[in-house]
């Protein structure tokens, strides 16, 4: 393995995400914390100093972890928890099948590097969460697992619907099995490949909802790095987030402000990533189905459910675990949970924190440093080999495929094809008048007859230059080819692979330990989150 890295620059990114990495100072407005200064992680682990809910969440913890695995490194985690001085680093991520997209380990690495770099900075305990936001009700969204085949990428569904409960509450059904079918029918048979069909069935068992399934996995995955697991609507979290949920009703008005002011900003200079609404919650109504709720005046409503704040207050204290945070409030629970430190975010998360900055205070709270999470393209040997043939930078297969196809065969091309055929209808345009006014001279009425001619030369020599350029694509089809496969590979479905491929297809080609290996690496090469980073397998 060996690790490279370009700048985001030439990436699909939002114009606020790179600003962020690169011009922060620019961004000050809408952020507490510049996460490349060290100092920042001084200064928000010294706010954290009247955190007083350890006790509780050691608890919830280890009940969480009874239901998943609890490795030796993890009870290690937990221990130093205990620790009146520990501090934690979290990230976040909705339920995926077979570990989500690439980006969900990025997202988890850089949680685990961040609490190293952390706890030696600060001299304190630093321990890595990861914190499965299960809540979500669009199950669509998680119900794919993406594939890099030979020459072509799948991006592999579950053919069964969401029933608008929370991912924490859907079921693995019957049809799981023929999802896991075609998935593994696209992926090579290798050395890895039965321990890993194990793995994931003994997961992935029916019966199971899908947010226990990937919980299993990713603690799998990362138990031996350290990470502590938790979920959202697990009932012990839910019991420690009461009172901030209250809050987020009576304080509605002065939270939709503070949201409303900071959104304007950032959209003002950039984007709005999430729309900001009347309230920041949702009810599980009688049939667990996860329902807006909104306000009007002082009355709050969620489909046919009505309450006044009071008796809203009431029904939160009495069964927290139907209510459930968007997107706003999420953070904010999570935060008030554990002492975090920082936040690793993805670069929609990035952008979603810049309209909360007001909203902390609110709560009594202040906003985190919030982390870009580790992005990455994984480069394989057999890709680097036949890209190192061709005459284009890596990032320029983010380019569409006709774009790149076209630039190749200009650089490729062993006549100027433009040249040539521009100098020679250059040359008709520049005789046709000459020759139009001689014509004219012995019979007007031919006029019209030049000028057609003159379009017909004109339309015929594109003709044949198109048929030059496809002869010449023709000789180059071994290239063209190649160029289709690193598109595919490197950009597969138009995107980043990090945000298509799962993990899994890494995993059986280079085996379950790949991950601790690209810690280890990512660690000696000293971290840098405002690079993107080239994986070379």
């Amino acid at each position: 393995m060996e690790i490279d890295h370009c700048s985001f620059e030439h990436l699909p990114f939002s114009t606020l995400f790179k600003t962020y990495i690169n011009k922060f100072s620019e961004l000050r407005d809408f952020y507490n914390y510049d996460p490349f200064d060290d100092q920042s992680i001084l200064d928000r682990s010294e706010f954290l100093n009247d955190y007083n809910l350890r006790e509780e969440l050691i608890e919830a913890l280890s009940v969480y972890h009874k239901d998943l695995c609890i490795s030796d490194n993890q009870k290690e985690q937990l221990t130093k928890f205990a620790n009146v001085d520990s501090r934690v680093v979290v990230t976040g991520q909705q339920t995926g099948l077979f570990g989500g997209p690439l980006f969900t380990v990025y997202k988890t690495l850089t949680t685990i590097l961040l609490a190293r770099k952390m706890e030696s900075i600060t001299g304190k305990p630093v321990v890595p969460v990861f914190w499965i936001a299960d809540e979500d009700h669009d199950f669509d969204e998680i119900a794919w697992a993406g594939v890099l085949g030979r020459d072509d990428y799948h991006a592999v569904t579950l053919d069964q619907q969401g029933s608008g409960k929370p991912v924490s509450e859907e079921i693995i059904g019957s049809d799981f099995n023929k999802f896991e079918s075609e998935f593994w029918d696209h992926l090579p048979d290798t050395d890895f490949t039965d321990s890993l069909k194990k793995q994931l069935a003994e997961n992935y068992l029916s019966g199971n909802t899908f947010s226990a399934s990937f919980a299993q996995f990713i603690c799998e995955l990362f138990a031996d790095q350290g990470i502590l697991i938790a979920g959202s609507q697990h009932k012990v979290f839910k019991d420690l987030s009461k009172e901030v949920i209250k809050k987020s009703v009576t304080e509605c008005d002065k939270i939709f402000e503070a949201i409303e002011t900071k959104s304007q900003q950032i959209a003002g200079k950039y984007h709005q990533q999430v729309q900001n609404g009347d309230t920041n919650l949702f009810y599980l109504d009688h049939d667990k189905k996860r329902v807006k709720i909104h306000r009007d005046g002082s009355v709050f409503t969620a489909g046919d459910d009505r309450w006044s704040e009071d008796s809203l207050i009431k029904e939160i204290e009495s069964r927290p675990e139907r209510f459930s945070p968007n997107v706003f409030l999420r953070p904010v629970i999570q935060d008030h949970l554990f002492p975090t430190i920082g936040y690793v975010a993805g670069p929609g998360e990035t952008a979603y924190y810049g309209q909360m900055k007001e909203m902390y205070p609110v709560f009594g709270m202040e906003m985190p440093v919030i982390y870009p999470r580790l992005s990455a393209t994984i480069l394989e040997s057999g890709i680097e080999r036949i890209l190192e043939k061709l005459p284009f930078e890596l990032w320029d297969y983010g380019q569409r495929i006709e774009d790149l196809e076209s630039a190749y065969v200009e650089k490729a091309e062993t006549i100027d094809v433009e040249s040539v055929f521009g100098k020679w209808m250059n040359g008709i345009k520049e005789l046709t008048p000459d020759a139009r006014e001689k014509i004219n001279e012995v019979d007007p009425t031919l006029d019209g007859t030049v000028g057609k001619t003159e379009s017909q030369f004109l339309n015929e020599l594109n003709k044949l230059k198109g048929r030059v350029y496809r002869s010449i694509k023709e000789q180059e089809k071994i290239q063209i080819n190649r160029i289709e496969k690193i598109k595919v590979n490197l950009f597969p479905d138009g995107g980043l692979q990090e945000r298509s491929v799962s993990p899994v297809y890494i995993m059986n080609k280079y085996g379950p330990g790949i991950w601790d290996e690209l810690a280890d690496q990512l660690e000696k090469n000293d971290l840098d989150l405002s690079k993107h980073y080239i994986i070379k397998l």
